[in-house]
């Protein structure tokens, strides 16, 4: 195993056996954690300092601006696009769109639970009500079938 330094862009190349390491380098796509941009897919475009990098949503497909984001405001994923440090928004936009981002994290199981979770949280007060009766007969159905299965 090699690794060899990118001065430009703080990171390493890997093996392919590191493939799923999450290292803060160019290309990197990342999730908001919150803000007005929360829940929004950016990559980044380069690395600032320790603590800061250059995102790019790439604009023209989510709509988010090339800007300073601090790290701790950034959840790092899986998916990586093949850039130079400091890309222009055209080639990010052709990368983004050759790696299939979108559809990379649609299939995610990060992105499924996110999509889960909001459309728990838009439920109304009887659809909640609902839920816990159908999840209260499941449960009774289980527990008497295990009873029989435990007797016998």
């Amino acid at each position: 195993k090699e690794s060899v330094r990118c001065t430009s862009c703080s990171s390493f190349n890997m093996s392919s056996d590191d493939s799923n390491r999450r290292l803060v380098e160019c290309g990197r796509v990342c999730l908001v954690n919150f803000g007005p941009m929360g829940g929004k897919l950016v990559v980044i475009v380069n690395v600032i300092d320790g603590k800061r990098v250059l995102v790019d949503g790439p604009s023209t497909v989510n709509g988010i601006p090339r800007q300073a984001m601090p790290l701790a405001r950034l959840s790092l994923t899986t998916i990586k696009i093949d850039i130079e440090p400091g890309a222009r928004l055209s080639t990010l936009v052709k990368a983004y769109n050759a790696a299939d981002v979108q559809k990379q994290w649609a299939e995610s199981s990060w992105a499924k639970s996110m999509a889960r979770k909001g459309a728990k949280a838009k439920l109304a007060d009887f659809d909640r009500f609902k839920l816990m009766v159908a999840r209260k007969t499941r449960a009774r159905v289980v527990n008497t079938h295990l009873k029989k299965l435990v007797k016998k």
